[in-house]
């Protein structure tokens, strides 16, 4: 009979309903009998493979396909019976023992996710709703508030002002007010484009949450797109008002007080040649162009007009650095706000053109159809502070030199790594184009150019002996680099314990700790799983071999003193199946396994497969449980231990609405610890990448 494969904490899991058998055998006996062919429920076993199982790829560990006669014999051993045509019935009750899961689980898991939301209070579903999106409209704020600050004050100024408006009219008060607005507006665009001093301030968890670095390409875009629209009405209030009242001969007298005698008279024309004047246009007609070069179809037709557009940043900044400097109507202030984020800026692109021909020597590799890796060696004399998760940019000399794009670093161990790039654009096709298309397993030789390593997500990951991390998509790929981190660490340590010593470079205390991290990824379908398939195996692969190890000489328990890590990987594929016969074959071919094939045939992956979207309120609740288990197992062990604090790390990048409730169940739970004396807290972090 086959195994059970729900969920470990679904203690009720309701499996398929009377009715839901009933349509699953009235949709193989056709002619209505009450006789099932068996060739007919083959037939159709071998159709839901080949619409659901991955070709066989070479970069897979799953890459040798199951054999027809293989899943002929499983289903066969399934069904227990050497018939033909088997009665309905009977068919019935072997159905009902393979213990398939309801459809109806998938559909209610859903409608308790909005009604647990609908039943929280207002305060609870505010503190849920701000742990989720607090932090960003806290920095969207204070940007606002900064640019509508300097711009009220501008504003104040010049309207209250006397002489301002008889010298110059209306025209003084719209240009000064966007300017005001302007000088935060162009300190905070620049800032973002800086990637070092984004990694740098990665360091603060409390910074990350208060910055959403996985927006900071949309903020880049918002900001230029209003420090546009507010030069623009800045020039208009200039070139249709202040010129025009500055120019007029009854207001020579006032236009002197405030420049001076020697300013008038003036016609209009000499304010344009101006140096603030000519400064100016020159810098918002460069601006314009610029915007036009960044449109998203000029991006996808020629990257490299893009990023040459881009170049015309330098100037834009330098003539706004002199537009002030006459100090007309008040001290410059221009060029202070402009400094310091340009200073980062240029230093950066100076390193990255440096970088551009210190080229390495690596290797690409043509893994499918969609997927290259690049595997290089960064020199020694390379400064190279790696951490699990970040990114790095990518140049490629044959393609473009000009050309750098962000891809997250796969793994990296010393001063190797890895870069699994997904083939989908031109760039990325030309690259492609630089391995082995006819042979996948041939590495084919490349210079490549290396910027980075950037960024650095989960920063606090690493304070939590125990976390939850929840990801959605091919987003979490950081995380799964984090992953391979801790296993490849936990390698090492179980290497040099059996040899004799300590692993290097690691503390005696982190060398007695016991982490435990739980990964729950959710996709949408099932061809998400295979683009990280090969590293979350690896770490499947290493756990199960520690497993082994710990049951030939111990209990193999958690709390096993040579057990020093425990990652528990759960994948959730959400994609829904409507027809009944798909969703019963789908669960057999996932318990189709063996001890010489034991990946998923649908998945490729060593871990268990679910299906549906994950109930997270049980998720939770079920590991609070398993965290008491623990912490009374530390008590007996410790009687200090009674009084320390346990703190559980969730980490979460995805839909808001799943991390609403997942942060009002770590509140929950956190006030439970503290009721029964537990003392285990849960710390919810809303992760970003950018």
């Amino acid at each position: 009979m086959a195994g059970d494969r729900t969920a470990p904490w679904e203690d009720d899991v309701k499996y398929l309903t009377d009715d839901e058998i009933k349509a699953f055998i009235d949709d193989l006996d056709h002619n209505g009998d009450g006789l099932i062919d068996y060739s007919e429920v083959e037939r159709k076993l071998d159709a839901v493979h080949e619409e659901l199982a991955p070709r066989a790829l070479p970069h897979n560990l799953h890459h040798d396909s199951r054999a027809n006669d293989d899943r002929h014999a499983f289903l066969r051993k399934l069904v227990d019976s050497d018939k033909s045509r088997i009665p309905r019935h009977e068919f019935a009750e072997r159905v009902r023992s393979w213990k398939i899961p309801s459809m109806k689980k998938d559909r209610e898991t859903g409608v308790d996710q909005e009604e647990y939301l609908r039943k929280l209070g207002i305060v609870s579903r505010f503190r849920s709703y701000w742990a989720v999106h607090g932090p960003e409209i806290a920095f969207i704020a204070l940007v606002v508030s900064i640019q509508l600050a300097l711009a009220i004050w501008q504003l104040v100024k010049y309207l209250t002002g006397e002489n301002y408006t008889r010298a110059f009219g209306w025209g003084v008060v719209l240009a000064k007010t966007c300017a005001g607005a302007l000088y935060p507006t162009f300190f905070f665009l620049i800032l973002s484009m800086s990637r070092y001093f984004s990694t740098f301030l990665r360091r603060s968890y409390y910074i990350s949450r208060f910055i959403n670095w996985d927006m900071s390409q949309a903020f880049h875009i918002i900001i230029s797109c209003v420090a546009l629209v507010l030069a623009t009405l800045h020039a208009i209030g200039h070139l249709s008002g202040s010129f025009v009242w500055g120019s007029r001969k009854e207001n020579e007298d006032t236009v002197a007080l405030l420049l001076g005698p020697d300013a008038v008279p003036r016609p209009y024309i000499a304010y344009v040649r101006s140096l603030p004047g000519f400064t100016g246009l020159t810098a918002l007609g460069l601006f314009y162009i610029l915007a036009v070069l960044s449109l998203p179809q000029v991006r996808r037709a020629n990257y490299e007009l893009f990023q040459c557009g881009h170049l015309l940043m330098y100037p834009i900044i330098g003539l706004l650095m002199a537009h002030g400097t006459a100090g007309l109507l008040q001290w410059p202030m221009f060029g202070y706000w402009l400094a310091f984020p340009t200073l980062l800026v240029l230093t950066e692109r100076v390193i990255r053109l440096f970088l551009g021909f210190h080229r390495l020597n690596a290797t690409i590799q043509v893994l499918d159809k969609e997927t290259v890796v690049i595997r290089g060696t960064i020199p020694s004399e390379r400064i190279w502070q790696y951490q699990a998760g970040q990114y790095v940019f990518l140049q490629v000399p044959k393609i473009s030199l000009f050309q750098w794009h962000p891809f997250t670093v796969s793994t990296c161990i010393g001063n190797e790594f890895q870069l699994h790039i997904k083939t989908d654009g031109n760039w990325t096709s030309k690259l492609r184009s630089l391995g082995d298309e006819s042979n996948p397993q041939t590495a084919t030789p490349i210079q490549i150019g290396i910027n980075g390593p950037f960024g650095a997500p989960a920063q606090r990951f690493y304070d939590f002996s125990q976390s939850i991390v929840v990801g959605s998509g091919i987003g979490v790929t950081p995380f799964s680099g984090i992953l391979v981190d801790l296993q490849e660490k936990e390698d090492k340590r179980r290497h040099h314990s059996q040899v004799g010593g300590t692993s290097e470079k690691q503390p005696q205390a982190e060398e007695n700790e016991f982490r435990r991290v739980d990964f729950h990824w959710t996709v949408r379908s099932r061809n998400h799983l295979l683009w990280l398939s090969d590293l979350i195996n690896r770490v499947s692969q290493s756990q199960q071999q520690s497993s082994s190890h710990l049951n030939s000489e111990g209990d193999g328990s958690t709390n096993d003193r040579d057990r020093h890590l425990e990652i528990n990987i759960y994948t959730h594929v959400t994609q829904k199946r409507d027809k009944i016969t798909t969703h019963v074959y789908r669960w057999l071919l996932e318990m189709h396994r063996t001890p010489e094939q034991p990946t998923s045939p649908l998945t490729g992956l060593l871990n268990p497969t679910l299906y549906g979207r994950p109930d997270f309120v049980r998720i939770l609740d079920k590991h609070y449980e398993e965290m008491t288990r623990y912490k009374a197992k530390l008590v007996e062990k410790d009687e200090n231990q009674k009084d320390e604090e346990l703190k559980v790390g969730v980490f979460f990048c995805g839909t808001p609405v799943v991390g609403e409730i997942l942060a009002d169940r770590c509140r929950v739970l956190s006030a439970r610890g503290r009721e029964d004396g537990s003392k285990i807290e849960y710390h919810f972090m809303m992760e970003v990448f950018g």
